[in-house]
């Protein structure tokens, strides 16, 4: 990972490639594939591994066209931050009409049961 405020190094498409075949193709470990392509010293072999993982996990899963893919940074995938999207106009009426639809349901219903149960008081019933 690089330090705060260094640029992070951009690798082509081609590079990736050409790394993840040739380490696949004559059997390489991963730091031995580290050693070939980078002149890293002991300490910094462990980033660039990392890196070839990465590079190789998105390549079994998505193909040569996983690696064209730019991944830094935050992906808004999740839906869950920010506003949700505005609705169309006729469906936002709609669904204001039927909410006060079911809400006049709601206090018919109320009145109903309160009459009902009135009526049954009043003639000495009890409810079941």
């Amino acid at each position: 990972m690089a330090k705060k405020g260094s640029k992070q190094k951009r690798y082509s498409t081609e590079f990736k490639l050409s790394v993840i075949m040739d380490m696949r193709e004559h059997h390489m470990s991963y730091k031995e594939t580290v050693r070939k392509y980078w002149d890293v010293n002991k300490g910094q072999e462990h980033n660039y591994t990392k890196q070839i993982q990465l590079w190789e996990r998105i390549f079994l899963e998505e193909g040569a066209e996983g690696l064209m893919k730019e991944r830094r940074g935050k992906s808004n995938t999740s839906g869950k931050r920010g506003r949700p999207p505005k609705l169309d106009k006729k469906v936002e009426e709609d669904l204001i009409a039927e909410n006060q639809r079911l809400r006049m349901e709601i206090e018919y219903l109320k009145k109903l049961s309160a009459l009902v149960l009135a009526e049954e008081q009043k003639n000495g019933k009890k409810r079941s």
